[in-house]
């Protein structure tokens, strides 16, 4: 009997890599299956912070997943990564794959946005999952401590507000913008996202 697996965890916990990981360990036995990933950093593939990368289907709004799945017919299972982004629907479109089509999915996504609350992808993931898995490897905060928000930085400043989808980059630079802000993510505990401390 398939099942629907949600992993999630902050940035840096190894989501990519894990989803990367399942895709080729699945392959290597002969078993067909399918990569999608939305909004990845590098376009049209996974990639993970540790060099890691394979191309992938990219999931638009409004693309039907469990057509999808049929269009491939026959498959073993789905990898899909940065669900956050995905719509509920096509949640719920995983989840009907998973139980018409019997394809394990594995499915993985950040748990809270820069506001710290859920995203909507997430939130349906949790609500349909029948397992739901924190991922283990932790990330730290600058003092040391266990990281539990992504915050967006903006020029050098922790913010709470804007839209909820905005690509930056996770590592700071010293060159300054040329042309309008600089936008960034870092991993912060909770005390020092609600006060906005990135430890400078």
């Amino acid at each position: 009997m398939a099942h629907l697996r949600f992993s999630f965890g902050t940035m840096g916990s190894g989501k990519s890599t894990l989803a990367l990981q399942i895709h080729h360990n699945m392959a290597s036995r002969d078993l067909f299956g399918l990569l999608l990933t939305c909004l990845d950093r590098e376009g049209h593939q996974v990639t993970s912070r540790l060099g890691l990368s394979s191309p992938a289907i990219q999931v638009e709004a409004g693309l039907d997943l469990h057509a999808v799945a049929l269009a491939h017919w026959p498959l073993h299972y789905l990898v899909c990564d940065e669900v956050q982004f995905y719509s509920p629907a096509q949640c719920d479109q995983l989840a009907k794959v998973v139980d018409e089509l019997d394809v394990d999915v594995f499915a993985f996504g950040l748990i809270t946005d820069f506001r710290g609350r859920l995203f909507e992808g997430t939130r349906r993931m949790l609500e349909l999952a029948d397992e739901r898995v924190p991922l283990q490897v932790e990330a730290r905060c600058w003092c040391g401590v266990r990281a539990t928000h992504n915050a967006r930085v903006v020029n050098g400043i922790v913010v709470y507000e804007g839209e909820t989808v905005v690509v930056g980059d996770t590592k700071d630079s010293s060159t300054p913008p040329l042309f309008g802000d600089t936008v960034r993510y870092e991993l912060l505990c909770r005390r020092h996202f609600v006060i906005g401390d990135l430890g400078d």
